[in-house]
């Protein structure tokens, strides 16, 4: 699942994106509302986590123009705005929750998880295929009913292919998923946690393969079935 958040009081916005992206959550950061909106034109995001009090203006106004715009992205407000009346305009303009500050990074990725749960959001409870299922809400990965450890980005790559299994997922979308836009990504990154990925997941004996569409993506199939890919 991939985040932004737009804060800009720095401890916090550093503290808040080491806690999310330990939880298995890819996070943007970006400190004023221009940037946000930029970095929103530029990626596709499942939640935006944002103040209000911001160097260039209110982030309340940034949640009429998205809903004005017809887009429903979940917004997270994250403020020390905790007045009544406060929290009740938030909620109007068209923000989906409202966390006040100080607030424990335990608590929000809670709420990320619970907003990403609602219907026609990106995150599912459980997800399975074959003798793999994957409890999203705990990370929490089983392979015939055996617990299996994963590295946080092998089981984002996992759950990402599992959303759409049976399809060849795009190599574009699991990238633009997978790593922030200011992480340092090395251009074989995805073919490596791929590698890595494959060979956990027969190390656990899943009767899954993941399969490579050269030039195109990956996909990850019940038992052998290839649907004509190698």
């Amino acid at each position: 699942m991939r985040l932004l958040l737009i804060e800009d009081n720095a401890r916090l916005g550093a503290l808040v994106v080491d806690g999310l992206r330990q939880d298995g959550f890819v996070v943007d950061w970006c400190e004023t509302l221009e940037d946000g909106l930029e970095a929103r034109g530029l990626a596709a995001y499942d939640l935006i986590l944002l103040d209000l009090g911001l160097p260039d203006g209110d982030g309340l106004d940034l949640v009429r123009r998205l809903r004005r715009n017809r887009d429903s992205v979940p917004i997270l407000i994250l403020t020390a705005r905790g007045g009544l009346g406060e929290r009740i305009a938030g909620l109007d303009v068209g923000a989906d929750d409202y966390l006040v500050k100080p607030f424990d990074i335990a608590e929000l990725a809670a709420r990320c998880r619970a907003l990403l749960r609602r219907p026609g959001a990106c995150l599912g409870v459980v997800l399975q295929a074959g003798n793999v299922a994957l409890d999203t809400t705990n990370r929490s990965l089983q392979v015939a009913g055996a617990p299996v450890a994963m590295p946080p980005r092998e089981l984002a790559l996992l759950e990402h292919l599992l959303r759409r299994a049976g399809q060849v997922v795009a190599k574009t979308l699991l990238e633009d998923q997978l790593y922030a836009l200011d992480a340092e990504v090395s251009p074989n990154a995805l073919e490596v946690a791929v590698s890595r990925l494959r060979k956990r997941l027969t190390a656990a004996k899943a009767d899954l393969t993941l399969r490579t569409a050269h030039g195109v993506g990956y996909a990850l199939m019940a038992g052998q079935a290839s649907a004509g890919l190698p």
